[in-house]
């Protein structure tokens, strides 16, 4: 029996299909390595969330979320890197670390759910040897509902559970990297 053969894996093809708009960042761009930067520290890197915005989504959007996830893991369930719900309609940018421990840097109101870490922050990239490369799905779906009545500890895929109805349109980065990338 041979194992399946690995390869860019799109973890929303099998959701319903909606508008897509930008999302835009000054240091990670579509199918390119992600920066050291973004590696987790124990990968050699600064475990340091991108600065992000986004533009273009649909005038009915009245909130947003945001989440990282690798379906490249060897897990057999991929890798949740970063899950913000309920950011307001008004904020279309996050600085640079802005998924530090402690969200600091996010607007009120929103809620960063615990990564794979169980740490509710954003966890950097750390492919082990022989994976090849990793997707790296940084995704804003804009949303018609102001709030998810989602609780703090829940997982990412909880949120994507809870908003699957609400998603009027998404905005899609996705970077690469592999094991040794930060170095």
């Amino acid at each position: 029996m041979t194992q399946p053969s690995r390869g860019p894996i799109n973890p929303y093809a099998g959701m319903r299909e909606v508008p897509a708009f930008a999302l835009h960042s000054d240091e990670i761009q579509d199918g390119e390595p992600l920066p050291a930067e973004v590696y987790a520290a124990d990968a050699g890197g600064s475990n340091r969330s991108p600065q992000l915005s986004w533009s273009g989504f649909p005038a009915e959007t009245k909130s947003f979320a945001l989440t990282c996830f690798d379906p490249d893991a060897p897990t057999g369930s991929g890798f949740w890197h970063w899950a913000v719900a309920n950011i307001p309609v008004g904020v279309t940018e996050l600085p640079a670390d802005a998924g530090s421990l402690g969200g600091g840097l996010l607007p009120e109101g929103a809620v960063m759910l615990p990564n794979e870490m169980r740490e509710p922050a954003f966890t950097g990239a750390a492919p082990p040897e022989g994976t090849g490369v990793h997707h790296y799905w940084f995704v804003v779906p804009a949303l018609d509902v102001e709030h998810i009545d989602v609780d703090p500890q829940a997982t990412p895929a909880v949120l994507g559970f809870m908003m699957r109805d609400a998603v009027i349109a998404r905005a899609v980065i996705v970077a690469t990297g592999e094991f040794g990338g930060a170095a």
